[in-house]
């Protein structure tokens, strides 16, 4: 059964309690919150004030994604924002091992993203100290992008991998996830669902959440 992860993203910001109420009361599983900074994406979101916001309006998992330059120097912050996993990409860390163990050493779980481009392969060395693989099937910086075909082959290359290893780390899919193809998405090895406007555009909410969840 997939984990259900709702972008933040797509929720209406002029009503989030209401947004967050409804996801409260509905079987998602995370909050999936994207991080943006104008300079590793073309947008800009919000930061950890906002993500702390969030984390008071929810016991559910907090799964923060920093679409950042530089993350080290914010990790401390989401933490005490009150971030349960800490997701950064692989584009935008030089030194990618030491910015997973800081995460680590603040009690965080850690995921590493990758965009569309970047090679899952690039991942051997450090998979065994993470817990979770952000894959992007959009590019990342704006929601309403459609599904990238060949995430389809990157999921089933990184699960081989992660089943050599004997690891427990997650594959989160993250960009055009719909009812159509979220299947498709799971049978090639898929742990996470990001969905952000198949979710908040849809006419019930609650209902695109359960059919997701029993997916």
């Amino acid at each position: 059964m997939p984990i259900i992860a709702p972008s933040l993203l797509s929720a209406n910001f002029l009503d989030l309690k209401t947004d967050c109420d409804m996801l409260n009361n509905s079987r998602a599983d995370w909050f999936h919150l994207d991080v943006m900074d104008g300079r590793f994406v073309p947008n800009i979101s919000f930061g950890p004030m906002i993500v702390e916001f969030f984390r008071k309006s929810t016991s559910k998992y907090c799964d923060v994604h920093l679409m950042i330059e530089e993350p080290e120097k914010f990790a401390e912050a989401f933490k005490k924002a009150g971030a349960d996993n800490l997701t950064i990409h692989m584009e935008a860390c030089r030194h990618l091992h030491r910015n997973i163990q800081q995460i680590k050493s603040l009690g965080m779980h850690v995921g590493v993203a990758l965009n569309p481009h970047t090679p899952v392969d690039l991942l051997k060395d450090i998979l065994q100290d993470i817990d979770l693989v952000c894959l992007m099937s959009v590019n990342p910086g704006f929601g309403g992008q459609s599904f990238i075909p060949h995430t389809i082959y990157k999921i089933k290359q990184l699960k081989e991998m992660i089943n050599e290893q004997l690891l427990n780390v997650k594959i989160e899919i993250d960009g055009g996830v719909t009812l159509e193809n979220a299947k498709s998405i799971m049978d090639a090895g898929a742990d996470v669902l990001v969905a952000g406007n198949t979710v908040f555009k849809s006419a019930d909410p609650v209902a695109t959440i359960e059919a997701l969840k029993n997916i």
